[in-house]
């Protein structure tokens, strides 16, 4: 449970980014929902209509995955599984979502609290997370691995060359951890400078504080294409550790969570059927296999088992497109292969969607 001071905080850091236009805010009511009981008493699929818009719990700022553009918008793949959400709860997605900004170490909090809906934050699917947090993972969206960036000038190849290194890491991450296992495994003397924000360990990392900067491959993939010169920075080849990312609600509410797992089911399946933004209508009226109909929702009634509407992933489809053109969009211009994030029908592929019938 959250004591009251962090609560008051938390809600002092939701107001200041309300002032500082960082959150999208349709106008109405600001009420955080209540988080649902352990027993699963609220639908939240309810609450969130009658509230007017889906809350969405995000990331500061990270390239690719969530951060507002020149216009304020915010835009990456985690921001289009908050989209994709709106759309399956609204058919629409018009000020239908509000974008809280989280750090690492406030996300979890809160999620628990009510403060948002969802956690769409490239957060790491673990063990004690899914057991000892009162949350759920919906479905991995992203396959991700721990791994070190470092100044080329270093002419460091090997992360089995940073023994005696300082390494930059955020705390209460699975990150911290790793590194920390990591080196005792390897018998690799490596000492961590712990910096909660983001923003001040990649500048601790640029100005020279560490030999290295250590998170998912993904995140330093991001941060290395926001620099000056992007290519002064070298993502080491190791990879340290499995990170499948996903998106995360409160445990309790199934109906819920049915919904976003089968959103990124969805995708996918979309993406494997040739299923597309622009060609989303004609595949549904011209496309004779009965699963892209299901898919789309002209057949099969599989939207009201899930509490929506049976067109929910057309809507979604037509928006933010397949799970690879939202890869396409929002990550490849970081210079992130496929690799496992490919479908199944890929050599290497992970993605892969249970049948839609």
């Amino acid at each position: 449970m959250k004591n009251s001071g962090t609560r008051a905080l938390l809600r002092r850091a939701f107001i200041g980014a309300v002032g500082a236009g960082m959150l999208a805010l349709p106008a109405m009511a600001q009420a955080p929902a209540a988080a649902p009981s352990a027993g699963g008493g609220a639908n939240m699929i309810d609450t969130i209509r009658a509230r007017g818009a889906l809350i969405c719990g995000v990331n500061t700022g990270l390239a690719g995955f969530a951060q507002p553009n020149s216009q304020g918008v915010w835009v990456g793949f985690d921001v289009d599984y908050c989209r994709a959400a709106a759309i399956a709860i609204f058919g629409t997605e018009t000020n239908r979502v509000r974008y809280v900004p989280t750090t690492a170490q406030v996300r979890f909090t809160a999620l628990q609290s009510g403060e948002v809906d969802m956690l769409s934050r490239n957060t790491t699917w673990t063990l004690s997370r899914d057991t000892s947090l009162g949350l759920d993972f919906t479905a991995t969206n992203f396959y991700d691995g721990q791994g070190f960036m470092v100044k080329r000038s270093l002419n460091v190849t090997s992360a089995r060359q940073l023994d005696g290194a300082t390494i930059c890491v955020q705390p209460g991450t699975t990150t911290e951890q790793n590194l920390a296992d990591w080196a005792r495994g390897n018998r690799i003397n490596i000492r961590p400078v712990v910096i909660e924000r983001l923003e001040d360990n990649i500048s601790a990392y640029l100005a020279g504080r560490c030999d290295a900067y250590t998170t998912d491959v993904s995140g330093l993939a991001a941060i290395r294409s926001a620099q000056q010169r992007p290519a002064d920075h070298v993502i080491l080849p190791d990879v340290i550790s499995k990170e499948p990312l996903g998106v995360l609600l409160r445990h309790g509410d199934q109906r819920f969570g049915d919904l976003l797992r089968w959103m990124h089911f969805g995708l996918v399946a979309a993406e494997e059927f040739g299923i597309t933004a622009e060609n989303a209508a004609q595949m549904l009226a011209n496309d004779p296999r009965p699963e892209v109909q299901r898919i789309l929702g002209r057949t099969g009634g599989l939207g009201a088992m899930l509490g929506v509407d049976n067109a929910w992933m057309f809507n979604i489809l037509r928006a933010t497109g397949n799970y690879g053109e939202i890869f396409r969009r929002n990550l490849e211009p970081l210079g992130l292969q496929r690799g496992p994030n490919a479908l199944w029908t890929t050599a290497g592929g992970l993605q892969y969607a249970p049948p839609f019938r």
